[in-house]
């Protein structure tokens, strides 16, 4: 009986000692995977625990910092960012505002940064007075308050768009329309560098450097601005055609620093019957208003 207690508990020991020795295979069985052993033949296969996907070493672009990284991306993107540009200038947006409500005039355009002075040839030129905060037609007094508007255009009346075109160097360029307050096209002009696309341009030289006169041609009319020159490239008159007919304020100019002469009046439109054209206004070499129709005449007595 002894004997047979003691077989026991020797048993038991050894049975103990065997179950804790033992690899436990279940902690890893959901993540293992089978790989052969070096050696095949007798001995079984035997299994690699695999990590599970939690516990894997984070990539490098995680563990980057988000607020440094956010910098950085901020950083390119100002070195990036490109200056506005226009037919190879660089340019600056503007405004002009007028009036109120419903009838307020807004004017969005752009301009170059430094004054530079547009052809000498040119129909007609415009310039940005920055003191004034106002688009003119004409020759600056004063350069250094100008600035030459080059790039899109566009004249709202309210929330319409009622003129809608482009700029070059101060002069009218590519397509130029017009719209009444109902979004009705009322205009359209092509324009190459201030002058119009169908124009005919007379030169006095032969190497077509020296430009004589622009006439104006629209759908087969003499339509829109004229202007001819001295030799010397100062003009000589310019005003406005309207189908064939002059309308408008004609100037005829000194011949020197483009100062005017004469102006003489004509209708205002090209249906207007029975209109004789007369002397508006007069100036001396000076640029002195010296008469006005009904108003002012101070010439000499020989002229009156």
């Amino acid at each position: 009986m002894f004997f047979t207690r003691k077989v026991f508990l020797i048993c038991f020991s050894l049975v103990w000692l065997f179950s804790c020795s033992k690899r436990n295979y279940n902690v890893d069985a959901e993540t293992a995977m089978e790989l052969p052993d070096e050696k095949s033949g007798l001995f079984k296969k035997r299994l690699e625990p695999v990590a599970l996907a939690d516990t894997a070493k984070p990539e490098l672009n995680v563990a980057i910092d988000t607020t440094a990284l956010a910098n950085v991306k901020h950083k390119n993107k100002k070195r990036k960012k490109k200056k506005k540009e226009f037919l190879g200038y660089q340019v600056k947006k503007g405004f002009t505002k007028s009036g109120s409500g419903k009838n307020a005039t807004i004017e969005i355009f752009y301009y170059l940064p430094k004054y530079v002075e547009p052809s000498q040839y040119a129909p007609a030129k415009y310039y940005y007075n920055i003191r004034r905060k106002r688009i003119y037609r004409g020759t600056p007094a004063k350069p250094t308050e100008a600035r030459i508007p080059h790039g899109p255009y566009k004249k709202l009346v309210g929330k319409q768009v009622v003129t809608e075109g482009y700029f070059y160097l101060g002069t009218r360029h590519l397509r130029w329309e017009t719209y009444n307050r109902n979004n009705i096209l009322l205009t359209k002009t092509h324009y190459e560098k201030g002058f119009q696309r169908d124009a005919i341009i007379n030169y006095y030289d032969a190497a077509k450097t020296k430009i004589k006169e622009v006439i104006p041609y629209s759908e087969g009319k003499i339509h829109g601005e004229y202007v001819s020159f001295l030799e010397n490239g100062l003009k000589a008159w310019e005003g406005q055609y309207e189908n064939g007919k002059k309308v408008g304020v004609w100037i005829e100019f000194w011949p020197f620093r483009n100062r005017k002469h004469f102006e003489y009046q004509y209708p205002e439109s090209a249906d207007a019957e029975q209109f004789e054209p007369y002397l508006l206004r007069e100036y001396d070499r000076h640029s002195t208003l010296i008469y006005e129709h009904g108003k002012l005449d101070k010439r000499p007595a020989a002229k009156q």
